[in-house]
């Protein structure tokens, strides 16, 4: 896999072996070109990180930070090794995404303008959603919260975020949500 523009542009990045499904070059492709110039000094937050694809490709285009939350050991090194050899800062965090969400709204962190959501395919709805609301308090008010999964599963309903739109990607979809004013 390999960041797909920017001033990174090419550099492969490390995959872990196995636990992981990292959106594909053609999605974050279409996200990044959809995203367009609000890329270019945004906070950026990616949620199941994994290897990091996606708040990498972000740095690359021009945003000013990105954090990722990841738990897996595997991927946690993997990612490590990515925002180190990319060489566009990044603040890595290991542990549970729904704990980390909790604290980081209890410390009033963010705002973020551009949320990744990329839980794996076998996590309930009801999970999802929970952490979906539980994020909702840490975006921007113009930010966008992009969600990564399974083609074809219905669609989320969090109480604080609205559907904007939703893509697939070969077995993927792209749902992008906007944050409801009483969300805050």
């Amino acid at each position: 896999m390999r960041i797909v523009a920017g001033s990174a542009k090419g550099r492969r990045l490390k995959t872990p072996a196995s636990g992981t499904r990292p959106p594909t070059g053609r999605m974050r492709e279409a996200a990044f070109s959809a995203l367009g110039s609000r890329v270019r000094g945004a906070e950026v937050l990616d949620l199941f990180a994994g290897s990091g694809s996606f708040g990498l490709e972000a740095l690359s285009r021009g945003a000013a930070g990105a954090t990722f939350v990841e738990r897996g050991a595997d991927a946690v090194r993997a990612l490590r090794d990515n925002v180190d050899a990319v060489g566009l800062g990044g603040t890595v965090v290991r542990g549970d995404v729904a704990r980390f969400v909790a604290s980081a709204a209890r410390a009033g962190t963010g705002p973020f303008d551009i949320v990744f959501v990329d839980p794996p395919y076998a996590m309930p709805d009801d999970a999802v959603v929970a952490i979906l609301d539980a994020v909702a308090p840490l975006v921007a008010a113009d930010g966008v919260v992009l969600v990564h999964r399974r083609a074809g599963a219905p669609p989320l309903e969090p109480e604080f975020l609205r559907l904007q739109r939703s893509r697939r990607y070969g077995d993927g979809e792209l749902s992008w949500y906007e944050r409801r004013e009483d969300a805050a």
